[in-house]
């Protein structure tokens, strides 16, 4: 089993989810979060005033999955989270993660029949 975290650009979620969803992967959490990487921050005005932001708007999901599932994630989250054919600066991360037991609350089952 791997935990799956991938941050990607707000806009894209609810296309990612999509995809997810077509290829069965149903079960996801998802988080706002705020970071920079090579963007490095932007300028934006409020009132007139410009100032400089260093923390970007991001979305984090986090995707728990059986082995054989983990490459066709990434594919589907490299595909699906890109915001250009090529992909641009800024459109996120994917890290996998090793995932040493899962527990399902409410019938106790666990390992890959929790996921």
């Amino acid at each position: 089993m791997k935990l799956i975290l991938a941050v990607i650009q707000p806009t894209k979620l609810e296309a990612v989810q999509q995809a997810l969803a077509r290829m069965g992967v149903t079960r996801l959490s998802v988080s706002d979060a705020m970071g920079y990487a090579r963007q490095r921050g932007q300028s934006e005005s409020y009132r007139g005033v410009e100032y400089e932001t260093h923390l970007l708007r991001k979305v984090q999901l986090e995707v728990a999955v059986n082995d054989d599932f983990v490459e066709r994630t990434i594919e589907c989250l490299e595909k699906s989270a890109r915001t250009s054919s090529e992909g641009t600066i800024g459109d996120g991360k994917i890290l996998v993660i090793p995932l040493d037991e899962a527990v399902q609350i409410d019938d106790a089952q666990r390992g890959p029949r929790a996921l």
